[in-house]
């Protein structure tokens, strides 16, 4: 490697951390019978490059293509087809090194049977996610707490730095939790390997795309859970990072080649500037600085125009599916990919799995922005094929609504237009719909903790248009800013560890605010479940009153749902006859959450209340 090319920061780290016994292939395994039935093995040791004369394969229907030779000579990267009649197997590399002769294995597994109906089965508006901090919810299995050799040995739950244990065996154990809640998906932040120094426990820095991290149970555990999540008619998604990885990962550490990742004369960090990308008038640099800096000086940039890097990370999204049997990918920091190696990943895993789910993470300001990296309506020389965004901007309209006064604009005005640019996606309903995550102040905490004001939002959630989803614990009113540090929105779930002076997953030890947001949460989540309106009606809402009051349906030929918003400080007189395209033919309505029926007719609704309403005749 030219060190002249080498940044900075990387200098930092010397390559002769890098030792392995044997040699590694990655992926480790393929499958029989794919739909992707050419593969690109990376095979990784020392000297490889030098050592292998000639390499060669004997084995019925498969076909060594090409052997690719690079930069690097830990490195060699083999190009195999899959013929239809290959059987599963062990397939023997031979590395003819004369004199000593090495032979690396290579498996062929069966593709998992059950695709589209017991895995890989998507995600819609049918469904009710789930998102968990695995070190964070529960501590299933202490004795994978710390494992010898790895980085980061600490272990200390009195600081929101360092890990706290949590893994996927505790995931498993309270799935029946889950299930009781209404919960019907799971996302889980990332559980590859993430063996760095420090501040794991957030899990977006891999070292390793191959490996479930040993810390939260390794393959075995993550097998156990998709298992048994299956197993209750539930589904779980897996968290992608694409952009970047763990400054530890073995390719940074020993770089195939030059261009592994995006390089700089020195350390230059991206802009966070999603609109240079689609800006008419943006300069060169501002567009390369966001699209190419790095994310951190922590997460290197991978270069995924160069060929190998896109092969390694296509591969591995496949590999993944077809490994464990997920049902959808949340892709990370989307914005900041190459958009065009992005549009080839997503065509890749939709081509294999047709029901897969994926979106992206769309942390930007502006319908309009956040639309453009999924499948839009947009008139732009970029198209996307993501199917769906983390919707930030619902998130803002409704923060608006509840924290500002009603306005031109202001108040729950944002709210409505937000929702008025829907026009713009080819489908809005497929849009992952939130409140808070695991990067922004709980929302609780955002609203004062106002009581009230919290109950409605959840209201909003679970009925609006899209996707739901819970981070974990925001049924137990959790707070949290971001400040001194986002380890604050990452606080543990009370009974997650044996230690804990209370357990909150079970129901006699939820009182107060805790009891009253989580039956709260309960009653709506179970009623949608079976709910036509609200998990594939139609969509319709009146312009908000210059008071503060906005009213919305969700409708069907088999149900209407109404529900009305007082974001105003006093209370409002609602006049059913104003909304007589939508109620006429109606004589009765109960509200879901006290199970009260009344005849429709004019009533009160108290200051940052809502109601949820089953209209029957």
């Amino acid at each position: 490697m030219k060190k002249s090319l080498i940044i900075v920061i990387l200098l930092a780290f010397s390559l002769a951390t890098f030792a392995q016994n044997g040699y590694q292939c990655y992926p480790p395994n393929w499958f029989t019978g794919m739909k992707m039935n050419k593969v690109q093995v990376m095979v990784h040791g020392e000297n490889i490059g030098n050592l292998s004369k000639s390499i060669s394969i004997s084995y019925p229907g498969v076909k060594l293509e090409k052997v690719n030779k690079v930069e690097n000579k830990n490195y060699v990267f083999l190009d195999l087809a899959i013929q239809p009649a290959a059987k599963p197997g062990t397939i023997k590399i031979n590395l003819n090194n004369p004199g000593s002769p090495i032979a690396v294995n290579f498996e062929l597994k069966n593709k998992r049977k059950g695709r589209n109906t017991e895995f890989a089965k998507g995600v819609t508006s049918k469904d009710f996610i789930y998102l968990i901090l695995p070190d964070r919810f529960s501590n299933g299995d202490p004795s994978n707490d710390k494992i010898p050799g790895m980085r980061d040995q600490t272990l200390r739950r009195d600081t929101v730095f360092n890990r706290h244990g949590g893994d996927l065996q505790g995931i498993t154990n309270h799935l029946d939790y889950l299930q009781d809640l209404g919960v019907t998906t799971l996302w889980l932040n990332p559980v590859l390997e993430n063996d760095m120094p420090n501040r794991t426990e957030h899990g977006y820095a891999f070292t390793d795309h191959y490996k479930i991290d040993d810390r939260l149970g390794g393959e075995k555990a993550y097998q156990k859970l998709i298992d048994a999540t299956h197993a209750k008619g539930m589904k779980i998604i897996q968290d992608a990072v694409y952009n970047h990885v763990g400054l530890y990962h073995f390719t940074v550490q020993d770089p195939p080649m030059q261009d592994w990742l995006h390089q700089w004369k020195s350390y230059t960090n991206t802009t966070y500037k999603d609109q240079t990308l689609f800006d008419p008038y943006a300069s060169k640099k501002d567009y390369k600085e966001m699209a190419d800096g790095w994310f951190t000086k922590e997460m290197p940039d991978l270069n995924q125009n160069n060929p190998y890097v896109a092969n390694f990370l296509i591969q591995h999204a496949v590999w993944t599916v077809e490994q464990f049997g997920i049902d959808g990918w949340r892709i990370d920091t989307y914005a900041y990919n190459d958009l065009p190696f992005m549009n080839r990943c997503n065509k890749a895993l939709m081509d294999e799995y047709p029901q897969l789910t994926m979106f992206g993470e769309t942390y930007v300001h502006g319908v309009i922005n956040q639309s453009y990296f999924c499948q839009n309506n947009l008139n732009a020389p970029f198209k996307s094929n993501l199917q769906a965004a983390t919707d930030f901007q619902t998130l803002w309209g409704i923060q608006e609504a509840m924290t500002n006064d009603f306005g031109w604009t202001n108040g729950v005005n944002k709210l409505y237009t937000n929702l008025t640019y829907d026009f713009l996606y080819k489908d809005p309903t497929r849009n992952v719909i939130f409140l808070d995550n695991h990067d922004i102040s709980r929302f609780y905490s955002t609203l004062g903790e106002n009581m009230d004001k919290y109950k409605s939002s959840l209201c909003w959630l679970l009925t609006c248009r899209g996707i739901p989803q819970l981070y974990y614990s925001s049924e137990l009113a959790t707070t949290g800013f971001p400040s001194p540090n986002d380890g604050y929105l990452r606080m543990d779930f009370p009974g997650g560890w044996p230690e804990d002076k209370v357990n909150k997953f079970n129901k006699n030890e939820r009182t107060g605010k805790d009891a009253e947001i989580w039956n709260h949460i309960y009653t709506l989540a179970n009623f949608r479940k079976t709910s036509s309106a609200l998990t594939t009606g139609k969509f319709m809402q009146y312009l908000p009153d210059d008071d503060g009051v906005y009213v919305y349906f969700r409708y069907d030929n088999k149900q209407t749902i109404m529900v009305v918003m007082n974001t105003a400080k006093s209370e409002k007189k609602i006049k059913f006859s104003k909304y007589a395209e939508r109620t006429e033919g109606f004589s009765h309505y109960t509200d879901i959450l006290t199970g009260k029926k009344s005849a429709t007719g004019d009533f009160s609704i108290g200051s940052y209340k809502a109601v949820v309403l089953e209209l029957s005749k």
